[in-house]
């Protein structure tokens, strides 16, 4: 399914995946198992996230089940590519945060023979596609969606219900901001 050890010794060939879904999915805890085993593979990895995401830990990327992996936070897109020099794999988590310009850094590091990883949120708490997730869900090798459980009634979730009246597009929070509900549950709140 992935391009782990599948190429010969010393062959770099650059690839994008991307891992989407709801909020509480499992995105970041999969990206952060996906970057630990390139580690075991002492391969050179980085990761990084927007600067603006400081809900856990100010440089750490943390998922919900409290796994973590030292990240480097960055105020834009063309950071990552400053960066990420004589690395093997690239991590980016949150990546529907980041500006239309990530689309290009993913594919500039994917054409010089990176593994690049990417999380982010297919769908904003409307249910409309987020950010520049659909541009990178086009171009990715790889496309993987993890889904919730639907708070209201059992079944797999895909979406990011907001709780409360707040419109802004991008709200960090938690299970006290977002819910994650099914499309019939979602509908039902919507009406």
């Amino acid at each position: 399914m992935f391009v782990e050890n599948t190429l010969k010794q010393g062959e770099k060939r650059g690839c994008i995946e991307v891992i989407c879904g709801s909020m509480f999915s499992g995105k970041t805890e999969e990206l952060i198992r996906r970057l630990k085993r390139a580690k075991i593979a002492k391969l050179k990895v980085e990761i990084f996230k927007p600067e603006i995401d400081t809900r856990y830990h100010a440089e750490d990327v943390v998922s919900h089940e409290g796994n973590t992996i030292k990240s480097t936070p960055v105020p834009i897109s063309g950071n990552i590519l400053l960066l990420a020099n004589d690395m093997d794999v690239v991590g980016i988590d949150e990546a529907q945060f980041f500006d239309d310009g990530l689309v290009d850094v993913c594919n500039t590091l994917a054409n010089n023979g990176i593994r690049v990883v990417v999380a982010g949120l297919d769908m904003d708490y409307t249910g409309k596609p987020f950010g520049v997730m659909p541009r990178l869900m086009a171009v990715a090798e790889f496309v993987t969606k993890v889904h919730a459980i639907c708070v209201d009634c059992g079944h797999i979730a895909n979406h990011s219900y907001r709780v409360g009246d707040d419109e802004k597009l991008v709200l960090l929070g938690e299970t006290d901001s977002y819910k994650p509900l099914c499309r019939d549950c979602f509908i039902k709140h919507q009406a």
